[in-house]
């Protein structure tokens, strides 16, 4: 609407103003040309002391043409002493002329009008002998002539004006069902994935700004997409995980509850199993709790962390449950090496990658921690001479839930979760994660890079 109000007041400023223009030109056009007549008039009655309608008429006989349609000759009372006309002379009356009046008074006077038939012009001026006013000249003309260019162009105007509204209505109307098609297509798309419906796109065509905006938009329901099927399967992999030491603990419960005369050692031994169960749901409750956590970037404020006393830390933690696997657990570590981050962030990150190796290494194996500054950035290598990771799965591990052996990881007491948190950790803090094969014999590396803190001081 407001688009046809724009176009409305378009066509009537070019009907308006080229007018009004035009009629100001022939204003200024017929105030010279009227003033310059009077002029020559006045110069000829300027020598005569006196005006009389014997001298004036033999001054006004020698003239040539003037170039108006009437000419009126007063003196100081107003009466008529000549006029050009020659049928229906007003000779000897008294003219009450505004233009006339003015004269009298000393000033010169000039009007002009158009009725859209003639431009109608009035000029008058004194008669001045030795500084005393004796007359007054007053001068008329009708022009038709002028006013009927003015009429015609003002038609051509409008026929021109008729012509680009018809021409800019229809292409309106031509590019408004396209654009509110386009609209519609649009809307209708996005309706759609409200109700749900991730997997539909929007077919908007061309390159202009609702193409992008509908690109923009598929971008988004792919994006959206990706999101809903990851989550479909975050929910069924957590389901899945869970019932499963559930499932476990409600056998070992009821067979506790439906076996007659167990002897106290099964029992413990069946509480044991219950006992473990338990601390498995704990350890996936946990690891979910903090994925929620990193998903909704609730992260605690980052300060200069020096990784070598983490490092130290966790590796008197997992000392022991190196031990018992009879795994040669080492580590190393550069005290320039600090981070932008929390401790407990470093924390999850080395102990999840060095239980990870402790885990999957064999008898008699190593696993090896080094952490060095390398590029204005910290690098981590956790290093083991495990039972490695195949190269089709080296692009997933860091998927939540994602095993490269279930019943294994299951074994080990592996949730599918402490990769997926290294990873989330690693990438909200601004660094990259990457696993490898060792350059030399069986096992994986894993390598952190994270910014070095510069200028901070270590809390």
């Amino acid at each position: 609407m407001s688009y046809i109000v724009i176009i409305l007041a378009v066509l009537v400023l070019l009907n308006s103003y080229p007018l009004l223009v035009s009629q100001n030109l022939v204003f200024r056009s017929k105030e010279a040309s009227m003033t310059s007549s009077v002029k020559v008039i006045e110069s000829s009655l300027s020598g005569l002391a006196e005006l009389t309608e014997e001298n004036v008429a033999q001054a006004l006989g020698e003239l040539r043409e003037t170039g108006v349609s009437r000419i009126l000759i007063t003196d100081t009372a107003g009466r008529i002493l000549y006029d050009s006309r020659e049928t229906g002379s007003a000779k000897g009356l008294f003219v009450f002329y505004t233009e006339v009046a003015q004269a009298l008074a000393g000033n010169d006077a000039f009007y002009c009008r158009y009725d859209s038939e003639a431009f109608l012009s009035r000029a008058a001026a004194p008669v001045v002998y030795r500084n005393q006013i004796v007359g007054a000249i007053y001068a008329y003309e009708y022009d038709a002539e002028q006013a009927a260019l003015l009429k015609s162009f003002q038609k051509n105007l409008m026929a021109i004006s008729l012509m680009v509204g018809v021409l800019v209505l229809l292409l309106s109307f031509v590019l408004s069902r396209l654009f509110t098609r386009r609209i519609s297509d649009l809307l209708q798309a996005i309706r759609n994935v409200r109700e749900g419906a991730y997997s539909h796109r929007a077919n908007v065509r061309g390159s202009d700004e609702i193409a992008q905006i509908a690109a923009e938009f598929n971008s988004l329901t792919d994006r959206l997409q990706t999101t809903e099927n990851a989550r479909r399967r975050f929910v069924s992999d957590a389901s899945h995980e869970l019932k499963t030491p559930l499932a476990g603990i409600r056998l070992l419960t009821d067979s506790i509850l439906q076996t007659d005369g167990m002897d106290g050692a099964t029992v413990r031994e069946f509480v044991s199993d219950i006992g473990q169960e338990a601390e498995r749901l704990s350890r996936i409750s946990e690891d979910l709790l903090r994925l929620t956590r990193l998903d909704s970037d609730n992260l605690d404020q980052a300060q200069p962390v020096c990784v070598a006393p983490v490092l130290e830390r966790v590796a008197r933690m997992l000392g022991m449950v190196a031990r018992e696997k009879e795994v040669s657990l080492s580590c190393e570590a550069d005290e320039k090496a600090v981070v932008m981050a929390t401790e407990d962030d470093i924390h999850q990150i080395l102990y999840n990658l060095i239980e990870n190796g402790i885990k999957y290494s064999g008898r008699m194996g190593f696993v090896h921690t080094a952490v060095r500054v390398e590029d204005r950035a910290v690098v981590i290598d956790v290093e083991d001479n495990g039972i490695g990771i195949p190269d089709e799965d080296l692009d997933h591990i860091f998927e939540r839930f994602y095993r490269v052996d279930k019943d294994r990881s299951r074994q080990v007491g592996g949730t599918g979760l402490g990769l997926a948190i290294v990873r989330d950790t690693v990438v909200r803090r601004g660094g990259t994660v990457s696993a490898h094969h060792r350059p030399a014999g069986v096992g994986t590396v894993f390598t952190v890079r994270l910014p070095l803190a510069e200028g901070g001081e270590v809390s």
